[in-house]
């Protein structure tokens, strides 16, 4: 589905509720970052060679004076400050792994107990392991209990149509989104991109306001509450598996940078020590391309932060709120009344 639903209520996909056009967000998202980086590499050798070919004086103000030395010195100082900088970030991101025995204990019994609740709740022996099929096996057993809740509520019970609207929306939602979570392998993105579309906030919220609008059978009330636990189980466990993702891609992040890094730092003393804008190099080549082709190597870690960092903030910008809380501005949300105190 594109867009809100007809209903008013928000769309389950990502790319329907967020403001970003679907090209701009398949490009912060889903594009490899590699793809990326190419892209940006390219964007910048081609403007600079353009504006440096397109100017008559560009060529004649680089073969004179210090603008070649001045330009590389630049780059040689940021490259060496911002790899330095990303070594601290990625001692920051190790630091978290790190602790004495009782606190790797307490890590230890959280995360089992939590996979106890999990298996408890989609009624297994043990929960997945892998991150892929644990979310699968809640957002199936969410779309079961469903199922359930939309066959306890007869047709004429005052909740029945919210029911039939948040049961219809929720089935189609596991559906599509436990398909997309078969086979997806952790590191890549496409177990984080499968799991922000489903959209579970809007989901919890409506689920509380069945519960208080009417009251339900013994049965239904019994299959709402299954529902909603598995709801509120699924929201900490994407949050989970989000946090040791942007842990794997900032570490993915620093060794890029510091590959990136040493051709940078290669050029840029290259062209400040040995390059002559007047030689035979510059003669032959063009002064203009050759300092386009070093200027983009020199940038080249900085278009690798820029690709990663890219994905990373946009994740999120729209996973800031965990629990039924929705940011985006949504017809479908109903206000909540409550007694403020001014008629007193």
């Amino acid at each position: 589905m594109d867009g809100d639903a007809d209903d008013g209520r928000p769309n389950d996909q990502l790319r329907a509720r967020a403001a970003e056009s679907r090209t701009k967000l398949w490009l912060y998202l889903e594009a490899d970052r590699r793809l990326v980086v190419a892209g940006l590499v390219a964007t910048v050798l081609l403007s600079v060679l353009v504006v440096g070919l397109a100017l008559p004086a560009a060529a004649a103000k680089l073969r004179g004076g210090d603008a070649v030395g001045t330009l590389f010195q630049g780059f040689l100082t940021a490259t060496i400050t911002g790899v330095t900088l990303v070594l601290t970030l990625n001692q920051l991101v190790l630091s978290q792994e790190l602790g004495a025995v009782g606190d790797q204990r307490g890590r230890m019994a959280g995360a089992l107990d939590f996979r106890d609740d999990a298996a408890d709740l989609i009624e297994a022996p043990v929960s997945p392991a892998r991150p892929s099929q644990f979310l699968r096996a809640l957002v199936q057993m969410a779309g079961r209990r469903a199922h359930a809740l939309r066959d306890a509520v007869a047709e004429g019970h005052p909740a029945h149509t919210a029911v039939t609207d948040l049961t219809g929306s929720l089935i189609d939602n596991a559906d599509a989104v436990a398909s997309d979570l078969d086979g997806a392998q952790f590191g890549e993105f496409d177990v984080l991109s499968a799991a922000l579309n489903f959209n579970y906030s809007w989901k919890i919220f409506a689920a509380q306001r069945i519960r208080e609008t009417a009251p339900l059978g013994d049965d239904a009330e019994a299959a709402l509450d299954s529902l909603i636990d598995t709801l509120e189980l699924f929201g900490p466990a994407r949050e989970h598996f989000k946090t040791l993702y942007f842990q794997w891609e900032l570490i993915n992040l620093s060794r890029g940078i510091l590959a990136a890094a040493l051709p940078a730092l290669l050029v840029a003393v290259g062209m400040i020590a040995f390059f002559d804008p007047t030689g035979p190099v510059s003669r032959t080549l063009g002064i203009v391309p050759v300092v386009a082709v070093a200027s983009t190597v020199s940038v080249l870690p900085f278009l690798v932060l820029f690709a990663y960092v890219l994905r990373i903030a946009t994740v999120t910008k729209h996973t800031l709120s965990i629990g039924p809380f929705i940011l985006r501005e949504t017809e479908g949300v109903e206000d909540v009344a409550w007694d403020d105190g001014e008629s007193r």
